[in-house]
This record gives C-alpha cells, structure tokens and sequence, in this order.
C-alpha cells in the first residue's frame, strides 16, 4: 500500500469518528449523562485526526500537491462530512496533481 491509499483510510476513518462524536457520542454525554461515549470517542479521534495530519503531510511532500490542494485537504479535516469529499477527490484524481 501506498501513502496515498493508506491516507484515503485514516480521512474515512477520521470521518467516521468526526461524525460519531459530533452526532451520537455529544448527545449522548450532554442528554443521555453518559460522558464515557466522549471519552473513547473522542480519544479515537483525537488519534485519527493526528494520523491525518501527518499522512497529509507525507502525501504532500511525495506527490508534490500544491500548497492550495494541501490546505484545503488539511481544513476539510475540520469540517464533520468533508473528509469522504476528499476520498473522493483524491479516487477521482488519477494524477493527483489537479485541485
């Protein structure tokens, strides 16, 4: 596997999480009086969403993606949806160098 693929799997994941934690685990911890669903869910994302960073960072340096492509993929992290958008791009983007 390629950095490229295994980035394309930590931003599903970090999605995933991202979207865990906003929509079910917070809910939970504030209505339900369960803070441990916060807890572990917001810990595993706080792991995925380092492993992102530093997988973006990788990835820009050995595909040589433009500072502009870089950053909107690195502020996509921080919206809860955006990170399947870019899965997508980046499966779409056969040469990975347009954006």
């Amino acid at each position: 596997m390629n950095t490229l693929s295994i980035f394309r799997k930590v931003a599903v994941a970090e999605g995933i999480s991202y979207v865990l934690l906003v929509f079910i685990a917070m809910p939970l911890k504030y209505w339900a009086e369960m803070p441990l669903a916060v807890k572990y869910t917001g810990w595993a994302h706080g792991v995925l969403f380092m492993m992102y960073v530093v997988l973006l960072i990788m990835a820009w340096m050995e595909y040589k993606w433009s500072f502009k492509k870089s950053a909107l993929i690195g502020v996509a992290s921080l919206l809860p949806f955006a990170p399947f958008w870019v899965d997508k791009k980046l499966k779409e983007d056969n040469s990975n160098k347009s954006w």
